[in-house]
């Protein structure tokens, strides 16, 4: 892979990441419910799960995409369909106070990170956003061990510096959250994020 590639794959999983969803306001809630320390632990969970999908796709779709072409037309435009479903629920419900209260829980740092895991391993979102991204930014007929290591370390540090901010946001701010006025305009940004990415997917030629 390129720089430019790279650059370019974290690029997109940092908006990706940035853009808030179950697992983001999973986290949110953690650190309402429980605090930084906590809710850090269940971003690692998030991570994990992040990896698994990322080296799921690797090695799947770099058989795949050796065989059939058109398989990623069909991926590209479920990705579309459901990026533009999501922006719809952002826009029109999305992250709010009732659901953050409901998402509060406790534990320890083990339960915490598996909750994580949980989490992201059960966000259609995210195995969507891997599957219909991954073969746009990364070359799967010549990536390499090293290539791979290196998106995985890019994958640790993007995610990280996306979520850190929003745990101790949330842990400090709970008045802003819980504004519903903050929320609908966390909720609009969202869904902007989530449309301008359907329309950056479907316009791509590839």
């Amino acid at each position: 892979m390129t720089l430019a590639g790279f650059v370019a794959y974290s690029g997109a999983l940092a908006i990706a990441a940035a853009i808030p969803g179950p697992g983001v306001t999973a986290l949110v809630a953690r650190a309402l419910g429980s605090g930084f320390r906590s809710s850090l632990f269940m971003s690692l969970g998030l991570i994990m799960g992040d990896l698994t999908y990322l080296t799921a796709v690797v090695l799947g779709l770099a058989m795949v995409a050796q065989t059939f072409g058109t398989v990623f037309l069909v991926i590209k435009w479920a990705g579309v369909a459901y990026l533009a479903y999501l922006a719809w629920g952002f826009w029109t419900s999305g992250i709010s106070a009732e659901k953050i209260e409901a998402k509060k829980s406790s534990g320890s740092g083990f339960s915490a990170v598996l909750a994580g895991l949980a989490v992201t391993l059960g966000n259609p979102k995210t195995m969507l956003f891997y599957i219909a991204l991954t073969p746009t930014l990364v070359d799967l007929h010549t990536i390499t061990l090293a290539d791979y290591s290196i998106l995985a370390a890019l994958t640790v540090l993007v995610l990280l510096v996306v979520l850190v901010p929003y745990l101790a946001l949330a842990a400090k701010a709970r008045g802003l959250l819980a504004s519903p006025r903050a929320l609908k305009r966390l909720n609009r940004t969202a869904a902007a994020f989530m449309a301008g990415a359907a329309l950056a997917i479907a316009g791509r030629s590839s």
